[in-house]
C-alpha cells in the first residue's frame, strides 16, 4: 500500500525494521529536548503528515522498551490517526517512572501501526443473543 508522507523533520521516513515488523518507529522532532517529570506528559510532535486512503487507520503505540526500561508511554494508546485527518502527528507521552525523563530530538518515542478498520451500522433491537458469559465482565472469565 502506498501512502503519502511529508516529513518536516530533519529525520529519516519511518520504516519498518525487519520483514515481520508490524510497527514503524516514530522519532520526536523537537528544536530543544523536553524533560518529562514523574506523572507529566506532553504532546510530542514529529514533523509527520500523512493522507490515509479510508478504511485505513494509524494507530500510535508505545514502544515496548521505552515502557519497560523508563516507563514512558503513549497515554492515549493506541492513539488514532484518522485518514480525513492532515495536521502533524503528534504522540502523548505520559512519564509512569520516579524519574524526570528527557525526550530528545530525533529519539524514538512511538510506534505507527497501519491498520484497516470497519465502519459498523447500529441495528436497533430490543434483546440481544444469550450466551453462556452473559453480563459477565471486567475478570469474569479469569481465574480467581
Amino acid at each position: 500500500m502506498e501512502i503519502k508522507i511529508i516529513n518536516k523533520s530533519q529525520h529519516q521516513l519511518p520504516n519498518y525494521e525487519t520483514l515481520a515488523s508490524a510497527g514503524m518507529d516514530l522519532r520526536a522532532n523537537l528544536s530543544e529536548p523536553i524533560t518529562l517529570n514523574p506523572l507529566e506528559r506532553a504532546i510530542v510532535k514529529t514533523g509527520l503528515f500523512i493522507e490515509l486512503p479510508i478504511g485505513y487507520e494509524a494507530q500510535v503505540r508505545p514502544r515496548s522498551g521505552l515502557a519497560a526500561k523508563k516507563g514512558i508511554t503513549v497515554l492515549n494508546s493506541p492513539g488514532t490517526v484518522d485518514a480525513d485527518y492532515r495536521g502533524e502527528i503528534g504522540v502523548i507521552l505520559v512519564n509512569l517512572s520516579n524519574e524526570p525523563f528527557v525526550v530528545e530530538n530525533g529519539e524514538r518515542i512511538a510506534q505507527l501501526i497501519i491498520a484497516k478498520h470497519e465502519r459498523a451500522v447500529w441495528i436497533e433491537a430490543d434483546e440481544l443473543t444469550a450466551t453462556s458469559r452473559g453480563e459477565g465482565g471486567f475478570g469474569s472469565t479469569g481465574v480467581k
